[in-house]
């Protein structure tokens, strides 16, 4: 298996929904919307594996302090193969002259962001406002 790494915007609904939801994720529910919610972005890194999309990061800023990670995500076929940790440095390259890199981790991920080097910060609590059920 030889994964390659894009930076691109350009997805079908078909791949985003394969992706999503072999994550368990509600968003693949709506593929349309997430075709639109790509080219928005302003990164996104994919790995793929042939024509099959295996992961994505994708991140959004403010133009030069503050980025935020939205999605990050890697299809369970392919978990333990280091490609969450590659989209993550591939984000950290694009914003590396930024002060401030934010993600919003689930309980189960902190431990992974930690070894990416995020910290939990003191005193904040994500909050959110969603349809969306995971």
């Amino acid at each position: 298996m030889n994964i390659i790494y894009k930076d691109t915007h350009d997805f079908t609904e078909d791949q985003l929904k394969d992706l999503f939801l072999s994550v368990d994720w509600s968003s693949g529910h709506f593929p349309d919307k997430l075709v639109t919610a790509m080219k928005n972005y302003k990164a996104v890194y994919s790995a793929w594996d042939g024509d099959k999309l295996a992961g994505m990061i994708c991140a959004m800023d403010d133009g030069i302090m503050n980025a935020y990670v939205h999605y990050l995500l890697v299809n369970p076929e392919y978990h333990g193969q280091a490609i969450g940790r590659t989209l993550v440095d591939l984000v950290k390259e694009h914003y590396i002259d930024y002060l401030r890199i934010c993600v919003i981790a689930y309980d189960t991920a902190v431990e992974f962001y930690k070894r990416c080097g995020f910290e939990i910060s003191e005193g904040a609590s994500p909050m959110c406002i969603t349809s969306l059920w995971t």
